[in-house]
């Protein structure tokens, strides 16, 4: 549990980790604390975002911003219950759908121009083929549906366990494991034409 007085006798450093003296800190308006937080999440958060708008840059910059706005405002908030970044992830889910929300229009999509091989050293072949392998499967990703999409993003860009994801997600575990599996089937439905490519 988080002790108050801890943040009144030390301050945090640049160097030291996030831990509950850096988040007490932040609750009691430290900017250096504050910094440090950004600094250690902002990629991770940034990440998720872009993957979930399937590579719009602006979109995952857009909530991003509204992520670190959230948590500056409401970090006093945070009681130490769960992980913080348990808790820090639920601002950015809730922020993608938010964002979701507003947008209401279809992310377009880049059309490739293809390359011939006949032009190309086989390792850029391979390099593309990786590419465009990639693109197809971040399109299927933002495909899914969102109660599919978090958990798979959660899982596999994040590296979240079933227990982590389900506190972000306030569901069960078996809720976890069942929109995985659903997610998976999807996925491995929509990019079954792939297997002759790979």
């Amino acid at each position: 549990m988080l002790n108050q007085t801890a943040a009144t006798r030390e301050q945090p450093q640049v160097n030291d980790r996030i831990d509950d003296r850096v988040i007490i800190a932040c609750q009691n308006g430290d900017r250096e604390a504050l910094r440090l937080l950004f600094e250690e999440y902002k990629d991770r958060v940034y990440s998720t975002a872009f993957y979930w708008f399937s590579g719009d840059a602006a979109a995952a910059a857009d909530v991003t911003q509204q992520v670190f706005l959230k948590l500056i405002s409401r970090i006093k908030q945070f009681r130490g219950d769960s992980e913080f970044t348990t808790w820090l992830y639920r601002l950015v889910v809730n922020a993608c759908l938010d964002e979701r929300r507003k947008q209401r229009r279809l992310v377009s999509l880049t059309d490739v121009t293809l390359m011939k091989n006949s032009e190309r050293e086989p390792s850029q072949n391979i390099r593309y083929a990786q590419h465009e392998i990639s693109e197809h499967v971040h399109r299927a990703i933002a495909k899914l549906s969102p109660k599919l999409r978090l958990p798979i993003l959660l899982k596999y860009v994040e590296g979240f366990s079933y227990e982590e994801i389900a506190e972000v997600l306030e569901c069960s575990k078996g809720t976890v494991a069942s929109r995985l599996n659903r997610g998976h089937k999807a996925l491995a439905k929509r990019l079954a034409y792939l297997r002759d490519a790979i």
